[in-house]
């Protein structure tokens, strides 16, 4: 009795052996991992990030070094030669001797303690009203964030024909705008401050509802559930179930607000150049350092200045925020 064995005919494929799939028709059966990304990739890859980077790094790190070095330093700006070095004498002068700078500090203080008590509530309200899905959502969400995506100098530019004494929509309101009659909202010293911070509280406001509103779509709808059914009223689910989860995002609100506060410039700058009772920090940075005495050392040394108190603030951020990633 004889067997046939099968045979391979010379024109035939080798079956692929137990547990692996055939190759695909038409496709060569490669060895080894396919590389996923070619050389051009790779070259477009290292260009998008490389060079975003070095410009970073150049703009932002060696910029804020440099800045920390000439703090020690008094220089007017014409030749490297001219650097002298006068160690803690400026930061001396700014805290004795300088009749501007407890001004601005006093005025940052005042710019964050109005962002954090009017704007952030506003901004909160509004993400809560949102958030119940009404009618035409989008919408608002549009309207009400659209000022956080225009230039802070055009929203300067479009306050100051709101203020303007003559035809200005608050002066025409309120009947103020004849001769003798009169409102100088960003001439008078007791009155531009305020007037800046409605201009800055219209813009913030957007943000503090993007981000609120963000929190509020993180949270378990069962816990509004659960509220429900033990007889809480809407107050109460927000007061008790709601905002202590929130947590997280007024930790992100409270260092945007500050940070908001100690940048704030080009609305001011905008406005009057920081004058007759608008003194910021960062309008005496910019005046010594390319104003007309050009004094950059000393400048520089209010730059510190403010680059410590936002690390004071940020760090604790930072590192809250890496802890809580390492128990996660």
């Amino acid at each position: 009795m004889t067997t046939d064995i099968p045979t391979k005919s010379p024109g035939t494929a080798a079956e692929p052996p137990p547990g692996h799939a055939p190759a695909p028709e038409g496709r060569p059966a490669h060895r080894g991992a396919r590389r996923l990304l070619t050389r051009r990739d790779r070259i477009t890859l290292a260009v998008m990030a490389g060079v975003p980077t070095v410009l970073h790094v150049i703009l932002v790190w060696v910029t804020a070094l440099a800045s920390v070095a000439l703090a020690f330093t008094t220089w007017d700006g014409i030749g490297f030669d001219a650097i002298r070095w006068v160690g803690l004498d400026n930061f001396r002068q700014l805290f004795e001797d300088n009749p501007q700078f407890w001004p601005a500090v006093q005025h940052n203080v005042v710019w964050f303690v109005v962002l954090i008590l009017i704007p952030t509530p506003f901004g909160l309200f509004l993400a809560v009203q949102l958030d119940k899905r009404i009618r035409f959502s989008r919408v608002y969400q549009t309207a009400f964030f659209l000022p956080v995506v225009i230039s802070m100098a055009c929203i300067g530019f479009v306050w100051q024909l709101v203020y303007n004494p003559d035809t200005g929509l608050i002066n025409s309101l309120l009947g103020t705008n004849r001769p003798g009659h009169y409102i100088d909202w960003i001439g008078d010293p007791k009155l531009n401050l305020w007037a800046v911070l409605v201009a800055a509280s219209w813009r913030h406001t957007g943000y503090m509802m993007i981000l609120y509103l963000a929190g509020l779509k993180s949270v378990d709808p069962s816990l509004r559930e659960a509220a429900a059914l033990d007889g809480a009223n809407e107050w109460q689910t927000f007061r008790g179930v709601i905002f202590p989860t929130l947590r997280p995002t007024n930790t992100v609100v409270l260092v945007v607000t500050i940070i908001e506060a100690l940048r704030a410039f080009d609305l001011v700058f905008v406005f009057n150049k920081g004058a007759q009772g608008t003194e910021l920090l960062s309008i005496l940075v910019t005046n010594n350092i390319i104003g007309e005495s050009s004094r950059i050392g000393y400048g520089s040394a209010i730059a510190v200045v403010l680059l410590v108190i936002s690390l004071v603030v940020i760090i604790p951020y930072l590192v809250a925020t890496f802890r809580k990633e390492r128990r996660t």
